[in-house]
């Protein structure tokens, strides 16, 4: 990507990307100036976005339906976002957006869930995943999300059955379709639920880019803890890359998400 004219803002790409269902095609558009983190957000939530198009049009076509819609709000009220440093910073952001009345419901509902989390002993693991210095393994998260599951804690964005901050939801949020009847998603614990493969999952590939910058372990930040956690890592933000360059890092992450995935694929076969 050394060879672009930088004279444009805008650099519009043509990518083909080799994914567990396949070689995809994506477009996305590069700033060519120098960016923030928080400017790759939507590139990356873009791409993921565009290949999971493909695997649902794929299902669809083999007779299969996705039963996420309006309303069904089973994983809001249930599940333990996992959030990616970029994503963290995004949010925090587009909370001082926010109509200020949006932003108070938001920021009570914030604190209501802290407090809870506290009285339940949840707080402090979750702060120590949000800060942990190493990787956290699989093995060690799931005891954490199964704890988390089982408060059934709404999500803090949710209202009236819907995601209140719809456009900007984490990618963890757009990647999550399922194919069984929705009425099994009310206890995943319980019933087996049909999930959508994902080709990409930009929330992961955003947290391999923010290590690779920063040189610490892929960290997921859990949702309770997003905003305590930008806040102390502000002067991050402060920080600028040049676009091409930082999508091109980006995609040495996403090479690494993906060749792992294929070669997970190739193991179950």
């Amino acid at each position: 990507m050394k060879d672009f004219n930088l004279a444009s803002t805008i650099r519009q790409l043509d990518l083909t990307l080799t994914t567990t269902s396949g070689e995809i095609s994506v477009q996305v558009d590069v700033p060519t100036a120098f960016i923030p983190i928080t400017d790759i957000v939507p590139i990356l939530r873009s791409m993921g976005e565009q290949t999971q198009a493909v695997e649902t049009a794929s299902t669809v076509q083999a007779g299969k339906e996705i039963t996420c819609m309006k309303g069904c709000s089973a994983c809001c009220e249930r599940i333990m976002v996992p959030v990616s440093p970029p994503e963290a910073f995004a949010l925090a952001e587009m909370m001082q957006s926010l109509p200020i009345a949006h932003r108070r419901r938001i920021e009570e509902r914030l604190a209501h869930t802290r407090q809870h989390l506290e009285k339940v002993g949840l707080l402090s693991a979750l702060e120590d995943m949000a800060e942990s210095p190493t990787q956290w393994s699989d093995e060690k998260v799931d005891p954490l999300n199964r704890a988390y599951y089982a408060l059934r804690q709404p999500c803090i964005f949710l209202e009236d059955g819907a995601c209140s901050i719809y456009e900007h939801r984490p990618a963890a949020c757009r990647e999550y379709l399922v194919t069984s009847p929705a009425e099994l998603c009310e206890d995943t614990e319980k019933n087996s639920v049909a999930v959508l493969p994902i080709p990409l999952r930009a929330g992961t590939a955003l947290s391999i880019l923010w290590a690779d910058l920063m040189g610490g372990p892929v960290r997921l930040i859990p949702l309770p803890e997003v905003f305590e956690w930008a806040e102390r890592h502000r002067s991050l933000l402060e920080q600028k890359w040049h676009g091409l360059e930082l999508f091109d890092k980006a995609l040495e992450g996403l090479d690494k998400f993906l060749n792992q995935a294929l070669q997970g694929t190739s193991k179950n076969d």
